[in-house]
């Protein structure tokens, strides 16, 4: 079961999700917070495998909840689920270690898959998101943009541009193995060395730079 930290500061909301994620049958809400501040704590607790977390909460926000989580929990993915998909949230929210940011307007199954993904280690963006990271790259013209991500994934050897793009495209790191048929801890080890040669924080600002670099499909 993928054990996961539900917060936001409608109670109303908190039970629509939970059971959207109960229909899904292989995830278990384990703590539900009401502010980021709670949030936090309980993440600290429970250690759960994903913090869903809103944007706007008292106390806390869901952002700087984030950046606590994903700096004090290590073990715990970190999503975005919100009505509020303005540039500057997911900038943030991405630059400060997320891996998923997923809208209350999406359909439900979309939020099942990406709790599903980011509890695998892969990244997830709701289809309205990914067209704005896309779009505007987080920053700088689309052209200059495209020459950058070329000129960084060049240092890359065949291989390990073959894995960027798969982790470009969704793919969680047993998704990967089976594709390329290598055991899961080489491709672990793949992963960890494109992260650390492109100077990318997490799977999300890689798979930025490989649809900008063209190694995956819009």
């Amino acid at each position: 079961m993928i054990r996961v930290l539900l917060a936001d500061d409608e109670t109303m909301v908190r039970a629509g999700v939970r059971a959207i994620l109960g229909s899904g049958g292989e995830t278990e809400v384990v703590a539900e917070a009401g502010d980021g501040r709670e949030a936090v704590e309980l993440a600290r607790a429970h250690r759960p495998d994903v913090a869903l977390l809103d944007i706007r909460m008292p106390r806390l926000d869901g952002l700087t909840a984030a950046e606590e989580i994903v700096r004090t929990v290590p073990g715990t993915a970190v999503a975005m689920l919100t009505t509020f998909s303005e540039g500057a949230y997911v900038t943030r929210a991405l630059g400060g270690g997320a891996t998923g940011f997923l809208l209350k307007s999406g359909d439900p199954y979309e939020l099942i898959a990406g709790v599903r993904a980011v509890a695998a280690g892969a990244a997830f963006l709701s289809p309205k998101v990914a067209r704005f990271v896309i779009d505007e790259g987080l920053g700088g013209g689309r052209l200059t943009r495209e020459a950058q991500a070329r000129a960084r994934v060049s240092v890359l050897s065949p291989r390990e541009r073959e894995v960027l793009g798969l982790v470009g495209a969704g793919l969680s790191n047993p998704e990967i193995a089976a594709r390329l048929r290598l055991v899961e801890g080489t491709v672990k080890a793949y992963v960890s060395a494109v992260l650390d040669r492109l100077g990318v924080r997490n799977r999300v600002q890689a798979a930025i730079v490989a649809y900008e670099a063209g190694l995956v499909e819009p």
